[in-house]
């Protein structure tokens, strides 16, 4: 008996320390509006901050090589389109209800469990993701000042430390001093020679790379497919706009503004960027040295040249530097930061354990060093376009239940659904959509279905998720996703704007207070035989069932249209 009281008490003392962490990271909860202190507008700039990272510009310049301008150029449109709308009610959903992309996909076709699935997917992302852009600063601190790529892959990584440990608040302040600096830096000098060198741009829109130069529908599908690999973006860009204020009728405008344009948005901003990276390889090559090949491709060498056309070398070595230094380690605080959201999130999640986010820091940042290690940055064009094949299956099941499941055809409930308890544990919807698609057309990128679908397999991973996701909805007629349709609680759970309330309320748990959308009613009375609340907080963090409220009969998916609790 004295054994259970002990490890009660230190599961609850667990949660406490977790809550107190989570005053800073929300790593696995519902973002509170006393948190929230931050104008739209200002989230916004953070959050496109985040995409100074130079990896768009070796992107874009990659598949122009292989596939000429027009090609790559199209492929680029073609891409950020539909990135565009798939991201799109995802980020709503996320600046409206202010959670992360794993609860979003909780609630949306993958369960309780089911979503750790995705958030894996999504982890692996940002390290990989973190080892290209590290690789791209190592080679500036190679090139400026000979240090060797090991040490330079080593400096890359250790440099973002400080600032993530302090979470939100540093990655806020650093976002907004930094993009003033970086956009003088990247856009100045290509303006200058765009406008000094108009044959520049001749042999731009003239190239034809390693293809034939004619536009064909399987190199603009090409082309699109490394691009698509970016689309994970998205969720660290909801990993800010997730902070956003409530909306009212005040700051509707600025509300939406900063929603469109940070959200789903960011890929204009990284489709130009990639455009731009197609003009300075084409530049590097046809104005510099033609045998540079893929190099032309190496951020670094891009801007050397670039500054080299109207300033000394010295000068010009060194403020490419400073502009590698600057881009990557603003968009690789980002990447570690929500990679160690991800993971701790999944870890706590199965474990029911919570050692602290800064330990998830160090595992993020060890797996990415080790990529660095392996040369991963070689094989950008593979690795991206092996990848996007995954990204868009999950990306477009989540999109498609938001679109579809919730608001046309009603089986998915309206509100997003977080918390243990009220989910069951795996939902056939998203898992079975997601690995359809994953499966097919991985195996199409393989050429199991021969070469002439191959540059298909990213567009076959998409129709697959677009189709199977409803497919499964009416199906299963929606009895996945929810396992209770009350929470157990009076009160609403949005306030007259349809935002999250912001009434707080007592966890018999924890003891701390946290607002209405992160409570249940407990099943544990008091002892008076009063309804008691826990936290979805301590929920996750306990291994019993002790608080959770019994399952309720599934109710027809006409009654979850618009189901607040």
């Amino acid at each position: 008996m004295r054994r259970g009281v002990r490890f009660r008490v230190s599961r609850a003392d667990n949660a406490r320390a977790a809550a107190e962490d989570s005053l800073e990271d929300y790593a696995f909860r519902y973002v509170p509006r006393t948190f929230r202190r931050w104008s739209a507008g200002s989230i916004g700039v953070t959050a496109l901050g985040s995409i100074a990272f130079l990896a768009d510009f070796s992107i874009g310049a990659s598949v122009g090589i292989d596939h000429g301008t027009n090609n790559a150029v199209l492929g680029i449109l073609f891409a950020s389109i539909i990135i565009f709308i798939v991201g799109l009610p995802i980020a709503y959903y996320a600046a409206r209800y202010n959670l992360d992309l794993d609860l979003i996909a909780r609630g949306s076709g993958f369960g309780y469990y089911g979503s750790s699935i995705t958030t894996v997917i999504f982890a692996v992302f940002t390290c990989i993701f973190f080892a290209l852009e590290g690789a791209i600063m190592a080679q500036g601190l190679h090139v400026a000042l000979a240090i060797p790529l090991p040490i330079g892959y080593l400096v890359s990584t250790v440099v973002v430390i400080p600032i993530v440990i302090y979470g939100m608040r540093a990655l806020e302040r650093l976002q907004f001093w930094t993009t003033p600096l970086w956009l003088a830096l990247a856009l100045l000098p290509l303006l200058w020679v765009i406008v000094s060198d108009p044959d520049a741009v001749s042999a731009f829109v003239a190239f034809t790379g390693e293809s034939d130069g004619a536009v064909s529908f399987d190199a603009v599908v090409a082309s699109a497919a490394v691009c698509f690999a970016l689309t994970p973006q998205l969720a660290e860009q909801i990993d800010v706009i997730r902070v956003m204020p409530p909306r009212t009728r005040l700051n509707r405008r600025s509300w939406w503004a900063s929603l469109l344009f940070a959200g789903p948005g960011w890929v204009l901003f990284s489709g130009m960027k990639q455009v731009i990276g197609v003009f300075l390889a084409v530049y590097l090559i046809t104005r510099v040295d033609p045998s540079l090949g893929q190099r032309a491709a190496e951020p670094v060498r891009q801007f050397i040249a670039l500054y080299e056309s109207i300033m000394p070398e010295w000068l010009a070595v060194g403020l490419a530097l400073v502009l590698v230094v600057v881009a990557q380690v603003k968009i690789n605080v980002t990447n570690a930061y929500s990679g160690s959201l991800a993971w701790s999130n999944v870890y706590t999640r199965l474990t029911k354990t919570y050692p602290g986010r800064s330990i998830f820091i160090f595992f993020n940042l060890a797996i990415a060093f080790a990529l660095m290690m392996m040369d991963v940055f070689s094989l950008i064009s593979f690795v991206l376009s092996l990848y996007a094949n995954v990204v868009m299956a999950w990306l477009v099941t989540i999109a498609a239940d938001i679109a579809i499941n919730k608001h046309v055809l009603h089986i998915s409930p309206i509100v997003p659904e977080f918390r243990r308890g009220m989910l069951r544990d795996w939902n056939p919807v998203g898992l079975v959509s997601v690995g359809l698609a994953s499966l097919l057309s991985l195996a199409v990128f393989g050429g199991l279905f021969g070469e002439e679908v191959r540059p298909f397999s990213v567009l076959i991973a998409i129709g697959i998720a677009v189709i199977t996701t409803p497919l499964m909805a009416l199906i299963t007629g929606g009895r996945y996703y929810l396992r209770r349709q009350t929470d157990g609680i009076d009160s609403p759970i949005l306030d007259a704007d349809g935002n999250p309330s912001g009434e707080r309320l007592r966890c018999h748990v924890t003891g701390y207070t946290f607002e209405r959308p992160d409570m249940l009613a407990s099943a544990e009375r008091g002892a008076r035989g009063e309804t008691q609340y826990v936290s979805s907080l301590a929920l996750t963090l306990d291994d019993s069932d002790r608080y959770v409220l019994p399952a309720e009969p599934t109710a027809p998916a006409r009654r979850q249209k618009g189901r607040g609790g």
